[in-house]
């Protein structure tokens, strides 16, 4: 296997700047991790325009991105273990022990016990990426655009059977994101569409107005509906280490957890929160033999802490080999590689291997500067949980308005970051994810280019989209993800009324 590729990325990730970018990425991921409901979209959502704006090239700048990426599934565990609050979805597993033994005055051992798991998932999942990536990317000679659009249905036939208990709901988000991307300048016919005659909207609807506007903006209105919500902060930390014997009774579910978070994080469009649940339950089935899961184990601490950081690495494999993201922050990361004009895909690695091999080998020296940062700091990260809603919201608002501005120094951009947040938030209300939306909008030009062409080469026939091994294999795993949940949805309703009927004919 040709891993030059990652010894190219290191002499990238090694250089003084992008070491001190990855330093100061790990700290902001970390703080923006802790303060409950913010979690990593938010936070790249907000330091993205700020990069973009000051220059950085686009190696630094997802180095920076997937340094407050990971640094936030690591700072996720401190409000879940002190509040019982979990940091973002991906940490509501980790409360389900990690409080308890809070409670149990072992704060500090929690936080270091979830802090040496999350460092296992994180380099074994590092080392996951950086084997799978060449051998996906072996892919790309077979790609083509018939074969990229069928793989943007297969991602979103995904997105729609696993993420989130709503699947309708999941899909009309792919939808909307899609209707979001046709707006502006048609690039093959030359009209205006659905720019209401604004000539802002010329050139479509930007896409850091769009992130910020979903998540930033709408979090902060989130933050302020509920400001009223109060919280226990649990500040007797006690012992800072954990202990050896903790450290070898959950080493089974560490490396289990980490496998389970890898292979998770690979299928696009799934999560943390997956990852994390399946780790947590399949450990629980494993090792709960005394009833002691839900009450302070270490194992069900550790399972889901090293799934999280796992399933951040896996996420990356779709999106830097395919061009598909795994979860909500890689497709905002993706986003910020067509900002610098990269089309990520099977070819980026053969295209641009420092932007590869630079990511993968700072996650590599990420997890560490991690390990170190939160072992001894974790007094100071505990800390952020105490900042007030009234100086929290005012600076995301800032911090929204400055980075709009500044990368497009336009005025009506701000309104419409303002108005996409107001949608949003009611969206938010509503039960709906952003991230579906996200997804759609970033895919959604590539896939309509990519069918264009597609057809342009056929002279029309659509039959196209079906000739190639590929694009079969393709549509029948879309096919087969989209049935699949109905299938067991109806089996398992079928099992429980057996089970309700055989119940009722005891009692009788």
């Amino acid at each position: 296997m040709n891993l030059d590729y990652l010894w190219q990325g290191f002499a990238v990730a090694l250089t003084w700047q992008n070491l001190i970018i990855g330093l100061v990425g790990c700290f902001i991921g970390t703080m923006v991790g802790a303060l409950p409901a913010i979690g990593p979209i938010n936070g790249i959502a907000l330091l993205l325009p700020i990069a973009y704006t000051m220059g950085l090239p686009a190696e630094s700048t997802m180095i920076l991105l997937a340094a407050i990426y990971c640094g936030a599934e690591y700072g996720g565990r401190i409000s879940s273990i002190l509040l019982n609050v979990p940091g973002d979805a991906g940490a509501v597993m980790t409360a389900m022990d990690g409080y308890p033994m809070a409670k149990q005055g072992r704060a500090g051992e929690a936080l270091a016990l979830s802090g040496l798991s999350s460092f296992v998932g994180g380099i074994l999942g590092t080392v996951g990426l950086a084997f799978f990536a060449p051998l996906l990317s072996g892919l790309a000679i077979g790609f083509g655009p018939a074969e990229y659009f069928v793989l943007m249905v297969f991602a979103f036939a995904t997105l729609g059977s696993m993420v989130g208990s709503a699947p309708a709901k999941t899909l009309i988000g792919c939808v909307l994101g899609l209707m979001l991307a046709t707006v502006g300048l048609d690039a093959t016919s030359g009209a205006y569409r659905f720019t209401f005659n604004e000539p802002e909207l010329g050139d479509g609807i930007e896409f850091v107005v769009l992130v910020i506007g979903l998540f930033s903006i709408s979090e902060a209105l989130i933050i302020l509906e509920h400001q009223g919500r109060g919280m226990t902060v649990i500040r007797e930390l006690g012992r800072m280490t954990a202990r050896m014997s903790d450290i070898v009774k959950c080493a089974g579910a560490t490396l289990r957890g980490s496998v389970i978070g890898f292979v998770v994080g690979v299928l696009p469009g799934t999560g943390a929160s997956v990852s994390s649940a399946v780790s947590y339950t399949t450990e629980k089935r494993i090792s709960d033999t005394e009833g002691t899961f839900g009450k302070g184990d270490v194992r069900g601490l550790a399972a889901p802490e090293a799934a999280n950081n796992a399933t951040a690495c896996g996420a990356f494999v779709p999106m830097l080999t395919l061009g598909v993201p795994g979860s909500g922050t890689t497709a905002v990361m993706l986003g910020a590689l067509m900002l610098y004009n990269i089309q990520p895909g099977p070819m980026l690695m053969v295209e641009r291997p420092e932007i590869v091999g630079g990511l993968v080998a700072s996650l590599f020296v990420g997890n560490f500067i991690l390990l170190a940062l939160n072992l001894p700091l974790v007094n100071i990260f505990a800390r952020v949980l105490t900042v007030p809603n009234w100086l929290l919201v005012p600076g995301i608002l800032v911090l929204s308005i400055v980075g709009v501005y500044s990368t497009h120094a336009s005025v009506f951009s701000i309104y419409l970051m303002l108005a996409i947040g107001m949608a949003g938030w009611l969206l938010r209300k509503a039960g709906f994810d952003m991230a579906p939306i996200i997804l759609g909008f970033v895919l959604g030009r590539v896939m309509e280019v990519n069918l264009r062409n597609a057809l342009a080469i056929s002279g029309g026939d659509v039959s196209i989209l079906f000739e190639s091994t590929i694009s079969i294999v393709l549509w029948c795993l879309a096919a087969l993800v989209a049935v699949l949940p109905i299938f067991l949805a109806r089996r398992a309703k079928r099992r429980l009324n057996a089970a309700a009927a055989a119940a009722s004919a005891a009692a009788q």
